[in-house]
Parts: C-alpha cells; sequence; structure tokens
C-alpha cells in the first residue's frame, strides 16, 4: 500500500501489488477455504446473476459480502444490457447461460454514484476520442433524453441519470426471451441497484411506487414484473 500520497505509483510497482495480493491469497486465504474451492473447481449454483459497471471502485462481492461461486458477475462500462436481438455479444450470451445454463433465480442490475459512463453520457463530446465507447452507451441514451424532457434538476441531474439509466437497462432486460419467459411464469425475479460509493448505501427500485427506496428501510423494493403466468395457474 502506498502511503505517499505525492508519489505516483509505477506500472512495476502496480503489477507487484498485485502479485504480491494473489501471494498472499494463494498462502494465506486459499488454505483457509480450501474446501470450497474444491467443490467449486467441478460446479457453481450461484445465487444470483449480477451485472454492473466496470468501475474499480464497484466490488460486488465485496459489497454483498458473497463467497466465491455466489455471484455469476458480468461488468461492463455503464452496467448496460442491449435489447435483445442487438450488439449480440457478451452481455447477451451471459444473460442467456445464466438463466437457462445455471438456473438463476434473481438478475441485479446495479449502477453507482459518480459513475464517469453517465458523466458521458451527459457530455457526449467527452466521448470524441473513444468511439468504441460511445457506440456502447448509446444503449443508455434513452435515459440522457428522459431526464432531459422531464427533469428541471441541475444539480442532481447524474444521480437522476443514474437511476434512470438502470431502469432503462431493466427494460432491455426483459427483451430477453429467457428472462421475458422466466418473469412471466414468476420463476426469476429482477432488481434494480444503485451504489453509492461513498456511503455505502444502495437505493433499489420499486416498479409498484416508481422510485428507489434506501435497502433497509422497509420492505425490499422489488423491480419484478407481476407474473401472468405462475405455475400455481398451469396445473
Amino acid at each position: 500500500m502506498n502511503n505517499d500520497a505525492n508519489h505516483t505509483e509505477t506500472a512495476e510497482e502496480a503489477l507487484k501489488q498485485i502479485v504480491d495480493g494473489f501471494n498472499r491469497f494463494r498462502h494465506e486465504v486459499y488454505p483457509e477455504q480450501q474446501e470450497l474451492f474444491k467443490k467449486l473447481a467441478h460446479e457453481q449454483t450461484p445465487r444470483a446473476m449480477f451485472i454492473t459497471c466496470a468501475d474499480s471502485r464497484v466490488a460486488p462481492e465485496l459489497i454483498t459480502q458473497s463467497s466465491p461461486g455466489d455471484l455469476f458477475v458480468s461488468r461492463n462500462v455503464g452496467n448496460v444490457v442491449p435489447p435483445y436481438g442487438q450488439m449480440m455479444g457478451g452481455v447477451s450470451t451471459a444473460i442467456e447461460f445464466a438463466v437457462l445454463a445455471l438456473n438463476v433465480h434473481h438478475i441485479i442490475i446495479c449502477g453507482h454514484s459518480d459513475c464517469g459512463a453517465m458523466k458521458a453520457v451527459l457530455n457526449p463530446a467527452t466521448l470524441d476520442s473513444l468511439p468504441t465507447v460511445k457506440a456502447w452507451l448509446r444503449h443508455a441514451e434513452v435515459a440522457k433524453i428522459v431526464v432531459e424532457d422531464n427533469c428541471s434538476c441541475q444539480e442532481e441531474q447524474l444521480g437522476m441519470m443514474t437511476e434512470e439509466n438502470v431502469i432503462a437497462q431493466l427494460q432491455h432486460l426483459a427483451t430477453h426471451p429467457s428472462v421475458a419467459s422466466r418473469l412471466a411464469r414468476g420463476e426469476l425475479f429482477i432488481h434494480g441497484w444503485v451504489y453509492d460509493i461513498e456511503t455505502a448505501q444502495i437505493r433499489a427500485y420499486d416498479s409498484e411506487t416508481n422510485e428507489f427506496r434506501q435497502i433497509g428501510d422497509g420492505p425490499l423494493p422489488m423491480a419484478t414484473p407481476r407474473a401472468r403466468y405462475p405455475v400455481s395457474s398451469r396445473r
């Protein structure tokens, strides 16, 4: 750990920190959880899929205090979920695998405070030198339009944009056939979260009230639509 605020870490020092961390894991952490890793060597049964931003400050396993094997994590710039049929790449394949092969019961889309991707969508000129990122973040454009057309909250614009982007990506998620089918049967539950880096609070989207509420403040907010074909009705 570098304690000198004026010292700029070199490439060699950065790599050394990572390798030293692996060595501590291998010799100190792994021996205490060896049985868990032996089990994980042959199967995975994650509790949830966690789709979040690639931002280095967001650590899903740390935030949720999850162990290896608990979360099936997919990360990208802006926690984006392209609508089904568009850019059928890593995110779409991960969703299909999580739902159909791993049978996860929950998919969480998690945005976060101070999101560089959301700042970029609000200020598209900053993306002129990043054409690939610019193209990718077109999937978040809907959130920008919703905020600009319906909110005069200039000071809170980034926060509103972050929340609207989570809602937009939940809507995109529901266009994926595997997701839509299991939502309709009540076998899959979706969640929209926004994690605040500074306070460690999470606000979750409640589809019944169309608002974000802090987790821990009353019943857990849920973004899952009502099942249309529950198992009980098909018997």
